[in-house]
């Protein structure tokens, strides 16, 4: 019997309007609605009363379709897939918002598609507030069915050549994604066993798989070149710049010509300098502290001015927005902008003369910041340091610079303290670097140490970044500027408004947020969660577990509760801030919103047209999802990368032991972290030999049935590498007693 809260000539109503152009067997539609072969006897009752009361079409004796035409609950959209399976649609104008697809309504879609997607008629969960279209800006989360592929993504497949009894086929890194058959004389020369490229060039049904050619050759599977390229390959990541753009980058001249000196500050004889990580190339910020006589600081924050050399519009500029940022794999960077400017021309380098956009802010001793100044300007940096030379300088005492150095730590801890009391929330994430030999292996990991000299720029860049967002949030507030005599405009205060860029951050999902509060609870821990949950709440919690030894994982769960920062042109706060206003302004040659932000700032400056407001208005949308979207790709590219890398490294040091922290519990076994290398491995439940262990997921733990022992979530314990699979990028431990 069909058991369903809604009557099955509706379900099967639904489902037929959602693919009009279709037609079906009884069981077919048995199978697509899940009832399973038992309702095929009602399936096929309801198909003939709503076919002879010309509800839907027959055709021949044993197909049935829907009448008419596409109705409006379709939508266009591309395919984005999602990490646990299935994939988002993003749809595209005149529909706004995401519509969830599970793997199994997914049919032929691809990553990158752009396809035709049926909305389901109910959400999978109540919406609130009415809904006046299919998908609305209120309603991002509906459920659909992609019912057509209208333009492939053109998005390569990278895995394994393989060659079975009777055909070749290549089995994608990407899990998500079906293997994919390639015909005998498309191999590219491929052998099995190698790390290749392949494009799908048919895919009829979803019942049979896609198939496709091989375009390219990696090497072979599981070397840490071929590995490496196949992360660039997979995230479509560019190798190289296009001859226009190159072209255009060899004709602008590295001197400043003597009209920019007259249009800007000049603030060549200021005591400017660069902090950066040893190993950096291209240094795109640097500082200065003022001591006046008040007792205030005057900071300055100057940024170099990518947007002078960058122009609308051009051949530079459509690259670096179709690349959003530069992506920092484990080995090397593939930068926004041509190493000339982003290396030379627009980096501040020392002892040379650069255009900049400084943010000059009065800061009271108590860090209040009492005024600001954003001006266009002109630097020579007079030393360039790395963040390891400051910090000997800040516990020291002494060095060059220090009379400037040490009152800018004690800013930037006041700064710290205030930024912490008023909400803000300081997450701590490990991160790691890797030292090459000769031939590009990975030698030595090196876990990163965030140092008193990393939060002074840190802390700065923030109140830069503030400042510049709250000086255009002040702009919007104000009205398009009257004439004596003249008309009151009559457009809408909306388009008066200044349209930027803001980096937002949305407040946490409520259902996220209580698993976060049951889970810190089986350590003794609390979260607020009544109503919504505060910045305060969680910056509390952070502080509790400061220094214990459960404080990684807790972070790590608390960060995946967090939704994630995005850029928008709406300003809707930034809630791990606790910024009002936000925007990114600091690093416009590697970012592409900062370089915009910038633009804009002149804009503002030299006063924008109405009509220039309108044409920002609508094309800032765009730009804003499509620079999130490649900020998402750079930082799954760069995981990817760095995983590559681990796993070569760990490949010799088979046998060895080391300490680590459990960082996830799951039915077929224990991950555990390694904690100086920060490498990520599995311990499965049969290989724990010295009692039968019985999962207990409430707990996160695994408990022994004999004699009890119980390894939980964020124990620290000592590990063996047992196992390193480069082909499944797979490290497996083993618990040593």
């Amino acid at each position: 019997m069909v058991s369903s809260s809604r009557p099955l000539p509706d379900q099967i109503l639904d489902f037929l309007s959602r693919h009009p152009e279709q037609t079906f067997k009884p069981s077919e539609l048995a199978h697509r609605l899940e009832l399973g072969q038992k309702a095929l006897g009602e399936v096929r009752s309801a198909l003939r009363e709503l076919a002879r009361t010309n509800q839907i079409r027959r055709e021949g004796r044993k197909r049935f379709g829907s009448i008419g035409k596409v109705g409006t609950h379709h939508c266009v959209g591309t395919v984005r897939f999602v990490k646990h399976g299935g994939a988002i649609v993003e749809l595209l104008p005149p529909h706004e918002g995401d519509v969830r697809i599970s793997q199994r309504f997914l049919g032929t879609a691809m990553e990158g598609d752009t396809v035709s997607v049926a909305i389901f008629p109910e959400p999978a969960k109540p919406a609130h507030g009415k809904k006046e279209s299919p998908v609305t800006e209120e309603d991002r989360t509906r459920e659909g069915e992609v019912v057509r592929v209208l333009k492939r993504g053109q998005r390569p497949v990278v895995g394994e050549f393989r060659k079975s009894k009777h055909f070749f086929f290549v089995a994608p890194d990407d899990r998500r994604i079906r293997e994919v058959y390639i015909p005998k004389g498309k191999t590219h020369g491929a052998r099995p066993g190698s790390k290749v490229v392949a494009v799908v060039e048919d895919w009829p049904s979803p019942h049979s798989n896609p198939e496709g050619k091989i375009v390219e050759v990696l090497g072979k599977t599981g070397e840490v070149r071929a590995e490496m390229a196949s992360v660039v390959r997979m995230f479509g990541l560019p190798t190289g710049f296009p001859d226009d753009v190159l072209a255009e980058t060899e004709k602008i001249s590295d001197r400043i010509p003597k009209s920019e000196f007259r249009n800007r500050l000049d603030l060549r004889e200021e005591t400017c300098f660069t902090i950066d990580p040893e190993d950096a190339k291209d240094f795109d910020d640097a500082v200065s502290l003022e001591f006046l006589p008040s007792g205030d600081f005057k900071l300055g924050v100057h940024i170099a001015d990518v947007s002078y050399y960058v122009r609308e519009g051009t051949a530079l500029d459509q690259e670096a927005l179709k690349r959003g940022t530069s992506v920092y794999l484990a080995d090397g960077v593939i930068p926004m902008l041509p190493e000339n400017l982003s290396n030379n021309i627009c980096s501040l380098r020392p002892h040379e003369d650069r255009l900049t956009y400084s943010a000059m802010m009065v800061v009271t001793p108590r860090g209040t910041v009492k005024d600001y100044a954003i001006e266009r300007s002109i630097i020579r940096s007079k030393r360039r340091f790395a963040y390891e030379e400051v910090q000997r300088i800040l516990e020291t005492g002494k060095g060059e610079l220090a009379n400037i150095l040490l009152p800018m730590h004690s800013l930037a801890k006041t700064l710290l303290a205030k930024r912490l009391k008023e909400g803000s929330i300081d997450f701590e994430t490990a991160e790691t670097k890797f030292r090459f030999d000769a031939h590009g292996m990975p030698t030595e990991i090196v876990k990163k140490v965030r140092q008193n000299s990393n939060r002074l720029i840190e802390e700065f860049m923030l109140l830069a970044n503030k400042s510049v967002a709250t000086h255009v949030a002040r702009r919007r507030s104000e009205r398009s500027p009257q004439t004596p005599g003249s008309r009151p405009s009559t457009h809408s205060s909306a388009e008066q408004l200044c349209p930027s860029v803001y980096r937002v951050h949305d407040t946490p999902n409520p259902d996220k947020i209580e698993e976060l509060a049951s889970f810190v609870n089986q350590f003794g821990y609390s979260l607020a969660v009544g109503g919504n949950v505060t910045s305060k709440a969680l910056q509390k919690l952070l502080r509790d577990v400061k220094g214990k030894e459960e404080e990684a994982v807790i972070n790590q769960v608390a960060i995946r509760a967090m939704a994630k920062a995005i850029y928008s042109e709406r300003n809707i706060g930034h809630f791990g801030l606790g910024f009002k206003h936000y925007t990114h302004f600091t690093s416009p040659i590697r970012r592409y919103p900062d370089l915009i932000v910038h633009r804009l700032l002149k804009e503002y400056s030299d006063g924008m047209p109405m009509r220039r407001r309108q044409q920002l208005m609508k094309a800032l949308p765009e730009i804003c999802a499509h620079s999130s979207q490649m900020e998402q790709r750079a930082m799954e590219a760069e995981r990817d990368s760095v995983r590559v890398m681990q796993v070569e490294y760990m490949k010799r040091h088979l046998g060895e032991e080391f300490h680590a922290v459990i960082s996830g519990v799951t039915h077929f076994g224990i991950f555990v972290e390694v904690t100086d290398l920060l490498v990520e491995g599995l311990i499965r439940v049969r290989d724990l030999e010295d009692d039968y262990y019985v999962f207990d997921e409430k707990n996160y733990a695994f408990i022994g049935r004999r004699h009890r022992k119980r390894y939980r979530l964020g124990d620290k314990v000592r590990v063996q590498v047992v196992r390193v699979d480069p082909e499944e990028r797979e490290i497996d431990f083993a618990m040593v007693e």
